[in-house]
């Protein structure tokens, strides 16, 4: 839960008496054709109002569940509840009421969902495991912030909160946003939740869901010029390695993040049930090691109990940044969620590196497939000019072959004055995303600008893997070893695609394009 915002919680305080006795329900809502320009096409976002971080991420009987931190009241941060998406396939998200709605002058902010399979708890029913909310009950009259428990036996349609609330509690107005998660070892619970201000993760285990006993602490370690939030911790494999793996602590940072602002950063390790201990170089060159380098990707966390048979690591964050996630010029809706990424780690000269990859399902979106094998720039250029290759929904895969000097890349988004470059410098030998021209980036000073990073050529390569949805561009960098994730908002007629060089020539090795269909009815 976002630390720019928590202050507003005091203001909201008065109107809290209403919101309970609000009957939470989701509208049918279908928008004229055109008339939301920013309206991602694969994407989710709600119908209406304001998001923030993903909350109770968990898979169960078929269904992914997204929670979310929303506000059924308006495109403003407030009245904090968690909002409810399910989806079978992470690329078609139904919307479902309100899950759980801020009562009794407690808003709900973030946290984690598992699935209780043994019933350690007791909520379940004969037959009927229940899913398990846990979360941070803030309370706007006084800043009091613990951890709290909900349960559900009907898939998530309706939640009874625990009656012996909180279910931990420091008496701290810093301390929240639980991830919960089964120790298979040690046959316990562990909670991993954030001290914000200190910059410290703790981590408590528990054999019931209900008394939580403290294990150890983390930090502050890495970057810490901002608080710590939303943290995650889990086990991922290593490429190439079928029987090592390592631990991935993620801890999310209000702001100092290499693009600025807020950011996602983490830590690579071993948790041995109590600890979790730092291996290998405890920061990358910039000071941390980061999962994403763009403005636009925070609070990333991951699914609960993806079947063993399917073994992934999933995750997604919100996109957006809380320098100007309450000005960004979009309606009826504000803000919305990246795209599910799988997570691996891989070995590098520097130590064990996080990698993201878009989740194969969002395939489905693809259109016709259209291929350049090879070529010059230009020749490339009059390829995608004669397939009219052109829109706010594509996903690009380039590999370029750099030249000894200069930049090469490609510009998205383009019309007569606008346009997105992604591209990569040789020089300084640094990927970047360059939206300072892409089109409305007056709504905030701190908005337009230039975002990159530093990566390594392989065998003379570079490989981009973009999706661009009408008001986001994602790109993935050589498989996913760096990411950038930028919002932009270009005019209507900015939709075109080419390719570019500056200084000496390089080759395009292959360039593959898809239009991707829409997922949600708001497109139909």
């Amino acid at each position: 839960m976002a630390f720019a915002l928590k202050s507003l919680a005091n203001s909201l305080a008065t109107t809290h008496a209403m919101a309970a006795c609000v009957a939470f329900t989701v509208v049918s809502y279908a928008p004229a054709f055109g008339a939301e320009p920013f309206r991602p096409h694969y994407h989710f976002t709600p119908e209406r109002n304001w998001i923030n971080d993903p909350n109770g991420l968990v898979f169960f009987r078929g269904e992914y569940h997204l929670f979310f931190q929303h506000n059924p009241f308006g495109d403003k941060w407030g009245h904090m509840s968690w909002g409810h998406a399910v989806s079978r396939d992470l690329v078609d998200w139904d919307e479902l009421p309100v899950a759980l709605p801020e009562a009794d002058g407690v808003m709900i902010f973030s946290g984690s969902a598992v699935v209780d399979w043994r019933n350690t708890s007791g909520f379940g029913k004969e037959g009927q495991p229940p899913l398990v909310a846990i979360y941070t009950g803030h309370r706007p009259a006084d800043g009091r912030q613990a951890q709290c428990i909900a349960s559900s036996t009907d898939r998530g349609r309706t939640w009874t909160r625990f009656w012996g609330n909180p279910v931990l509690d420091l008496a701290s107005n810093n301390f929240r946003d639980p991830k919960v998660f089964w120790h298979e070892p040690t046959q316990k619970w562990i909670m991993v939740v954030s001290k914000a201000e200190e910059r410290r993760i703790q981590f408590y285990s528990s054999g019931d869901l209900k008394q939580w006993t403290r294990l150890s602490e983390f930090g502050p370690a890495g970057a810490t010029n901002g608080v710590w939030e939303c943290p995650d911790l889990f086990p991922l494999r290593v490429e190439g390695h079928p029987q090592r793996s390592a631990w991935v602590l993620v801890v999310n940072i209000g702001s100092g993040s290499p693009a600025g602002g807020s950011g996602t950063q983490y830590f690579v390790g071993q948790f041995d049930g109590q600890h979790f201990r730092t291996e290998g170089p405890l920061v990358g060159p910039d000071g941390a090691l980061w999962a994403d380098y763009g403005r636009d990707c925070y609070a990333a966390v991951s699914w609960s109990d993806i079947p063993k048979a399917d073994a992934r690591r999933i995750w997604l964050g919100w996109m957006s940044n809380w320098d100007y996630a309450q000005d960004v010029p979009t309606a009826p809706w504000r803000n919305a969620m990246t795209i599910p990424r799988e997570l691996s780690l891989r070995e590098t000269a520097e130590g064990l590196r996080l990698v993201q990859k878009p989740v194969h399902e969002l395939e489905r979106l693809r259109g016709h497939r259209r291929i350049f094998r090879g070529g010059t720039i230009e020749q490339a250029n009059e390829w995608i000019r004669k397939a009219g290759i052109s829109g706010d929904s594509l996903e690009i895969n380039l590999e370029l072959e750099p030249a000894r000097t200069g930049q090469c890349g490609a510009r998205v988004l383009k019309g007569a004055e606008e346009e997105t470059i992604i591209g990569f410098d040789e020089v300084s030998r640094r990927a970047f995303v360059d939206r300072s021209h892409s089109g409305n980036c007056s709504f905030h000073q701190a908005f337009p600008g230039i975002h990159h990073s530093r990566v390594s050529t392989h065998e003379g390569r570079l490989q981009l893997h973009l999706f661009i949805d009408a008001c986001s561009i994602e790109c993935f960098v050589n498989e996913g070893e760096v990411v950038f994730t930028d919002l932009v908002f270009p005019g209507r007629a900015s939709r075109q695609l080419d390719l570019f060089a500056r200084a000496s020539e390089p080759m395009v090795r292959s360039l593959e394009v898809w239009t991707l269909k829409s997922a949600f009815k708001w497109h139909e």
